[in-house]
C-alpha cells in the first residue's frame, strides 16, 4: 500500500504541457491520459476485455451516486469492491456524486449538512453528505477518489459563485477528516483529489486554487467548466487554475471534452481528461477520427468499404468498413453502438498516447496547432 506517485518526465519547451507518470496500487497511468466513463461500473456498449485490448485504457471511471443507488455498497462489499465485482484490475477513479446529485435541482435541497436528494430510479430519499460520500467512496474501492463539491451552474452570480465555493471548502476539509478516521477497505491505498471551483470568477478561482495547493493531496482536479461557458473561457480559467496548482501533482479537468478541448488544455498544462462524448456521441453515430469528424449515417458512406480508420492502431477501427458501420445504424443493429463506442474511446487513447509523444520529443505545440486544424474538419 502506498499514496499515489507522480513523475514528471518533461514539460514541452514551447507550451505547458507535461509528460508524466502516476503510479497507483493498482498499477501505472502514463500520462497526458484520457479516462473512459464506465458510470454504473460499466463503459457502456465495451466489454472490460475490449477497453484493455483494443482501446488501450489505463484508468476508468465509476460514479459514487449511481453506484451507491444500484447495485448499493452493500453488493460491492460483498464482491470486495468494484475492481472484483466488475473484472477491471487497473486503476479506477470515482466521482463523487456531486455533479449528479446538483444536476437534480428540482429534487434536492442543499444544506451545509449535504445534499438532500430523490433518486431518478424510485423517488426514495437520500442524503449525501462529505462524510457519507467517503464512506461510499471507501466501499466502491476507487483508487483515487474525488471530493464532495458544489458545482455551481453557469452563468452564476458573483455571490452565489463564492458561496458555493466556501461550502465547497468547508465540505473538503470535511472529506480529509472523515477519510482520516477510516481505514482502507480492501488493502491498497485510496487518494483523495480536491476540486477547484469559482465559477467564471478570477478571484475565486485564485483563492480556491491557492486552498486547494494548500492541502497538499496527492492529485487536485478543476472542476465547474465545460458547463455551458465559451470555450475560450474554459481555456481561460483553466490556465489560471493551472498556475496555481502544485507542479509536482497531477492535475484532473473533469468532463472536458471533445478532441481540439483536451488538445488545447493539455497545452494550459491539464494530465488528466474524462467525458461521455466519446462513447455517446459514437452511440449517435458521431466519429471522431484521425482525418476529421465523420456523421457515419450520410448516404456519402453507404458504398465506402475503406476502413472507419486506418490512422489509429485500433483492429475494430482497422476491420471494419464506413459502409458496413453506417448499414448497422440504419438497420438499428446493436453492434453499430459497440464497433462506434469502441472506435471513439481507441481514437482519444491515441490522441493523448500521441500527445505524450510529442510533449516527450517537445514538438507539442506545432504539432497541436496541425491536429486541431485536422480534427475540426466535417468529412
Amino acid at each position: 500500500m502506498a499514496a499515489l506517485q507522480f513523475n514528471l518526465q518533461n514539460t514541452d519547451t514551447n507550451s505547458k504541457a507535461r509528460a508524466g507518470v502516476i503510479t497507483t496500487d493498482h498499477g501505472v497511468i502514463n500520462t497526458p491520459i484520457f479516462m473512459p466513463v464506465g458510470t454504473v461500473g460499466s463503459v457502456k456498449a465495451v466489454t472490460q476485455l475490449q477497453l484493455k485490448e483494443e482501446v488501450k485504457a489505463q484508468i476508468i471511471l465509476g460514479n459514487t451516486y449511481h453506484l451507491y443507488l444500484r447495485p448499493g455498497t452493500e453488493v460491492l462489499e460483498a464482491a470486495g469492491g468494484l475492481h472484483k465485482f466488475n473484472g477491471w484490475d487497473r486503476p479506477i477513479l470515482t466521482d463523487s456524486g456531486g455533479y449528479q446529485v446538483f444536476s437534480l435541482a428540482a429534487n434536492r435541497k442543499l444544506t451545509e449538512d449535504g445534499a438532500l436528494f430523490q433518486s431518478h430510479i424510485d423517488g426514495s430519499r437520500h442524503l449525501f453528505s462529505p462524510e457519507r460520500v467517503m464512506d461510499i467512496q471507501r466501499s466502491i474501492g476507487g483508487d483515487i477518489i474525488m471530493a464532495f463539491d458544489e458545482c455551481p451552474p453557469y452563468p452564476s452570480d458573483y455571490k452565489y459563485a463564492q458561496k458555493s465555493m466556501e461550502l465547497t471548502h468547508r465540505w473538503l476539509d470535511r472529506c480529509f477528516k472523515r477519510l482520516e478516521e477510516t481505514p482502507d477497505k480492501y488493502g491498497y491505498t485510496q487518494n483523495l483529489f480536491p476540486i477547484v471551483q469559482g465559477s467564471t470568477y478570477k478571484d475565486l478561482r485564485v483563492a480556491a486554487s491557492q486552498f486547494v495547493a494548500d492541502k497538499n493531496a496527492t492529485g487536485n482536479a478543476i472542476g465547474g467548466l465545460s458547463v455551458g461557458e465559451p470555450e475560450e473561457m474554459m481555456y481561460e480559467f483553466t490556465e489560471l487554475c493551472c498556475d496555481y496548482l502544485p507542479v509536482s501533482k497531477p492535475r484532473y479537468l473533469m468532463g472536458v471534452g471533445n478532441p481540439w478541448n483536451i488538445l488545447e488544455n493539455i497545452s494550459l498544462g491539464v494530465d488528466m481528461f474524462d467525458c461521455v462524448m466519446p462513447t455517446r456521441n459514437g452511440r449517435n453515430g458521431m466519429l471522431f477520427t484521425s482525418k476529421g469528424v465523420i456523421n457515419i449515417r450520410n448516404k456519402k458512406w453507404a458504398t465506402d468499404f475503406s476502413c472507419i480508420d486506418d490512422g489509429i492502431p485500433c483492429h475494430t477501427s482497422q476491420y471494419y468498413s464506413k459502409a458496413y458501420l453506417r448499414h448497422l445504424f440504419v438497420a438499428n443493429e446493436i453492434l453499430a453502438l459497440q464497433i462506434a463506442s469502441i472506435h471513439n474511446l481507441s481514437f482519444y487513447l491515441w490522441l493523448v498516447t500521441e500527445a505524450r509523444e510529442q510533449i516527450l520529443q517537445n514538438t507539442f505545440h506545432s504539432w497541436k496547432i496541425e491536429m486541431i486544424e485536422i480534427l475540426k474538419q466535417r468529412l
